[in-house]
């Protein structure tokens, strides 16, 4: 195929109106580039804050599940501590349970007021148990022959004294007396 100048001159004029505009697409084409570099610089930052937020909140979640490990092991401790003394003290509260019922159903206001005053009264009550009356309960083993030996010699006395002639009579004038 052969070229006419008119061909040429036609050929040779596209090639420049499109050299002459290459320049102004590769313009729009950097501006274009120059606003996408742009919004990936602004995206980027906005990753960079971001990470550091979810870096800071991934810290503080570290810091709460450390925690929230802790109280779920002393729950657990605890739960298993509960378990046993319920396991411990379940027959006896089961064994309880009708005694305890009547008891509070038969306590009255006025017996919980009884019971809270001497439960008041405890301290002084132990120390006068503890001076006063233990003291005199040991001696009690050394006191009980010497009252048998005081009821033999009065059974003795009051024998020997019905043994005296007229005591019948003196009884019973006395008895008289007591009626009057």
């Amino acid at each position: 195929m052969e070229l006419t100048p008119r061909a040429l001159f036609s050929l040779a004029r596209t090639t420049v109106e499109t050299a002459v505009s290459v320049p102004g697409r590769v313009l729009d084409l950097l501006g274009a580039a120059e606003s996408v570099v742009r919004r990936a610089d602004a995206l980027v930052a906005r990753t960079e804050r971001v990470l550091d937020e979810t870096e800071d909140l991934v810290g503080r979640a570290k810091a709460v599940t450390a925690v929230a490990e802790g109280v779920t092991a002393d729950a657990g401790r605890t739960a298993r501590v509960a378990q046993g003394l319920v396991d411990d003290y379940a027959p006896l509260a089961r064994q309880a349970q009708p005694l305890a019922r009547r008891f509070v159903e038969e306590l009255s206001p006025h017996e919980v007021d009884a019971a809270v005053e001497l439960v008041d009264q405890l301290p002084v009550l132990t120390k006068h148990v503890l001076e006063d009356v233990l003291p005199i309960l040991t001696t009690l083993d050394k006191v009980g022959p010497e009252i048998h030996q005081l009821l033999e010699v009065t059974k003795d006395m009051r024998q020997a004294i019905q043994g005296i002639p007229g005591f019948a009579f003196l009884r019973r004038r006395g008895e008289d007396r007591e009626d009057d």
